[in-house]
């Protein structure tokens, strides 16, 4: 059986406003699984409405664990940091993975945490 996919889209990424409350900060989220028994090698690519994209960011991650990779913050082997506006994610891996999208926006005072769902295949 498989568990997951190789590629994933995530079409609306639009990183908040950390907010002035310290207790929840506004950021977004990128969670990959691994339940797979093979180390998974993870390329990003990061595409933008007015520039050229940023494309194959770094990651890894080993069999039958997670990573939780704060948008907000420089991540990826090259330490790439995401500009604020709206840009897209492209995740590729070597072996099939899950992943969501999550973001928590404090731009009102009912702050709200929700996942945005991807497109895999």
């Amino acid at each position: 059986m498989k568990n997951g996919a190789q590629n994933w889209i995530f079409c609306d990424g639009d990183l908040p406003p950390q907010g002035s409350n310290p207790d929840f900060i506004g950021h977004e989220a990128l969670m990959i699984t691994n339940v797979g028994d093979e180390d998974a090698d993870i390329l990003i690519d990061v595409l933008f409405e007015d520039k050229d994209p940023e494309t194959g960011i770094k990651l890894q991650l080993k069999a039958k664990r997670v990573i939780c990779i704060r948008l907000d913050k420089s991540f990826g082997e090259q330490r790439y940091q995401i500009p604020y506006g709206q840009y897209a994610l492209h995740v590729k891996s070597n072996v099939p993975v899950c992943a969501v999208f999550g973001r928590c926006d404090v731009r009102q005072a009912n702050l709200s945490y929700y996942s945005v769902n991807g497109v895999s295949f």
